[in-house]
């Protein structure tokens, strides 16, 4: 393909038109509908670069990806731009005398998180094996572990970037610390490629207690009342998932983990298992590692069979009635296994630091919640992605605002929803980094004027 260029792309290297084009498009969304001019899976950081030099000169848009996950799929391809793709960049190496593990940003976090417990180390995942650790880093990344651990970028001590002049730059709290910050919850695609991550980890306990209760969906309000009230305030050391399917073939289940004995856990648990009339309870002390396998069960499959609509957002006090209506309506009209409500309990490590020490701002929640709808023709989208975010305009006077790793489209001036009162300090990093915007995507950050 003919460019202008002087840099050459390096790395492996698939233009439109090249064989291997169609599988490197696939993305988590089966109805993909960008076609980039190339991908570039680059090897080694100095490939990242490259195709950043490139990128300017030829003057095509830039998309980084990591893991293929992106709930928002404009959010990961462009038509006619190029995609960055790191996901070749997946070594580990963990430092058991320094407690620290540097990974490449290609990795999955289910990959990461069983590598370490195999070694006895904690690493820090979310609710999906299959999530790149490069996006969820930059966006917070919240998880079942993070009342004890903090969030995943709380647990970040450095990473490398390559920058928007191809410069491969490195960031911690003492070497560019105003970009080391606005990475702690900024967002992907902001600021550069990021190519890897040092983390600090802790030493698993030799076992801990994993629990799942389901319940008859007629019981959803019964059992989120309680989950309210009790979720935010039970022993930091337990993370607690609460899923409510659809009315239509959905159930209510709430599953997480505790780090200490199944006595403990049954006690801690008791406000949850004697409400209602649960279906099913298990409560199961188990090695760490086999924890791990059970909030993150294989998946082996990267695209699947549905699209997705989500938004989100986060509870200051439990939803009242008025807010459960409008939930009720959602669920009882919403169609697609894959649909509903999740909440995830808040509080712990998250809320004992300040909102302005990192860039996620959302740290003085209850608990955090996101619902989603999920279609399989592409004729069914237009439907489903307004019934999600007619309940987000329900649902506002209960929520603050929203999880930049659960994207959106629908939310107007969406910087304050994602980032609070660190967005006008993450415009100016941006004007810092990547003056001329060339990092953006329809939600980016825009580059404070006027410096």
């Amino acid at each position: 393909m003919k460019t202008n260029s002087k840099t050459k792309l390096t790395g492996r290297v698939i233009f439109k038109g090249d064989p291997g084009y169609e599988a490197a498009r696939k993305n988590w969304d089966p109805h993909t509908d960008r076609y980039p001019k190339v991908f570039v899976f680059a090897q080694k950081t100095k490939d990242v670069s490259n195709a950043i030099k490139w990128a300017r000169e030829n003057n095509v848009p830039i998309r980084p990806r990591s893991g293929r996950h992106a709930l928002e799929v404009n959010l990961s391809q462009v038509n006619g731009g190029i995609v960055i793709d790191v996901s070749d960049l997946n070594t580990i190496k963990l430092n058991k005398t320094t407690g620290t593990a540097v990974v490449g940003a290609g990795n999955r976090v289910g990959r990461i998180a069983h590598t370490l417990a195999r070694q006895g180390f904690i690493a820090p995942f979310g609710d999906s094996p299959t999530v790149g650790i490069g996006g969820i880093t930059l966006g917070g990344g919240i998880g079942p572990l993070q009342r004890t651990i903090g969030l995943i970028s709380d647990n970040l001590l450095e990473f490398e970037m390559v920058d928007a002049n191809g410069k491969i730059i490195r960031a911690n709290k003492k070497c560019n610390a105003d970009l080391f910050w606005a990475s702690q919850g900024g967002g992907g695609g902001n600021f550069g490629v990021y190519t890897r991550y040092k983390f600090k980890v802790r030493r698993a306990p030799a076992r801990a207690t994993v629990y799942r209760i389901t319940w008859p969906w007629a019981q959803f309000e019964k059992v989120l009342k309680v989950w309210q009230k009790w979720a935010p305030s039970v022993d930091t050391r337990l993370g607690s998932e609460l899923s409510i399917g659809p009315k239509k073939g959905g159930n209510v289940s709430m599953e997480g983990l505790f780090l200490g004995s199944k006595s403990e856990a049954l006690r801690l648990l008791k406000p949850m298992t004697s409400t209602g009339t649960p279906s099913q309870t298990i409560i199961r002390s188990v090695p760490y590692t086999e924890a791990v396998t059970f909030l993150l069960p294989p998946d082996p499959v990267l695209t699947q069979r549905y699209s997705n609509q989500f938004s989100s957002g986060f509870g200051r006090k439990p939803f009242p009635d008025r807010a459960i209506k409008s939930m009720r309506a959602f669920l009882e009209n919403v169609e697609g296994e894959f649909a509903g409500f999740f909440f995830l309990n808040w509080g712990g490590a998250v809320s004992r630091k300040s909102p302005t020490s990192t860039a996620f701002y959302w740290r003085k929640a209850k608990f955090y919640v996101e619902w989603n709808s999920s279609w399989t023709k592409p004729s069914q989208a237009a439907k489903n992605i307004a019934i999600v975010r007619n309940t987000r305009q329900k649902l506002q006077p209960y929520i603050v605002g929203s999880y930049i790793n659960v994207p959106d489209q629908g939310i107007k001036r969406s910087g304050p929803v994602y980032y609070g009162a660190n967005y006008a300090r993450l415009r100016r990093v941006k004007a810092k980094y990547d003056p001329q915007n060339v990092f953006n995507n329809p939600q980016s950050i825009t580059p404070a004027r006027g410096l």
